[in-house]
């Protein structure tokens, strides 16, 4: 191609067109977990994601962008709160959208943030509708899926126990369709959110396939916190022993379990109802 008839270079930031470029190689990485604990950073992918990270005050600090639509409204828009937040604008390739998000049709914007922790022993759950905590989560898409489903019903966060997958991986942060920005993202070890709910008197109710009651019969107190178990083994007995209150749903076919988003969303709307007045079942 001409020098004359390559496109222009978007104001204030750079054209990329090699995906060895040191900061395209910089989003690449953060596929990777240890490269997200490493930098303590995170991808985010689409317009409408991305833009509703801004929104929400968050600070994009590098934004990667198909260089044909720098001048797109929404895509302007972005490249201006990345300069505002003192990030870096990358105008790329079609091909390097692709190795970027790993995909055939790739999202126009790709985003790279810090990740939010918010540590559980600076968090007063008084005044909070619900809180999810999960025990041993696997399944980054289970854990994007109750992110959204968190957002759904105003739930203020989700509370990881133990070893459990990365809420800030690619999987978990397409699942929460943006929520991974609008809730609060807490760690923590099973004794010390017991201690939490106590302290704080959070009503702890949690989720097992022989709980004493049926979830259409239990009241969902508040301040709430649902405590959902691993996706195979389930809620371990200390914290079945833990909890206030233990629910199950029941079951009517040949399968013994719900996928635990799903689970986790029947309890937070069963949760919600409450909350709103509606009448809690006979038991």
């Amino acid at each position: 191609m001409r020098e004359a008839d390559r496109p222009a270079e978007p104001l204030g930031d750079r054209r990329v067109t090699s995906p060895a470029n040191p900061a395209v190689k910089r989003i690449r990485s953060l596929a990777q977990r240890k490269y997200r604990d490493l930098t303590g950073q995170f991808m985010a992918e689409g317009l409408r994601v991305v833009t509703e990270a801004c929104d929400l005050g968050v600070p994009l600090r590098l934004l990667a962008y198909a260089a044909e639509e720098a001048d797109h409204p929404v895509v302007a828009r972005l490249r201006e709160a990345c300069r505002a937040a003192g990030g870096e604008g990358l105008a790329v390739t079609r091909p390097i959208l692709e190795k970027l998000s790993r995909k055939d049709n790739p999202q126009s914007v790709v985003g790279v943030f810090d990740q939010a922790w918010a540590a559980l022993d600076a968090i007063d759950p008084t005044d909070d509708f619900c809180w999810v905590a999960l025990e041993g989560i696997k399944d980054p898409g289970n854990l994007g899926t109750i992110l959204r489903t968190a957002d759904g019903v105003g739930a203020a966060g989700v509370i990881l126990l133990g070893a459990t997958c990365d809420p800030y991986s690619p999987e978990a942060v397409r699942g929460s369709m943006g929520a991974v920005f609008s809730r609060r993202i807490a760690r923590a070890d099973p004794d010390g959110l017991v201690a939490w709910c106590r302290r704080h008197g959070a009503h702890l109710v949690g989720s097992a396939p022989h709980g004493a009651i049926d979830y259409r019969a239990a009241a969902y107190r508040r301040p709430l916190v649902l405590l959902m178990g691993n996706e195979q083994s389930g809620l371990p007995a200390p914290l079945q022993r833990a909890c206030d209150t233990l629910v199950s749903l029941p079951m009517r076919g040949t399968a013994d379990s719900l996928n635990l988003s799903v689970a986790t969303a029947v309890l937070l709307y069963e949760a919600l109802g409450n909350r709103e007045g509606r009448p809690v079942w006979p038991g």
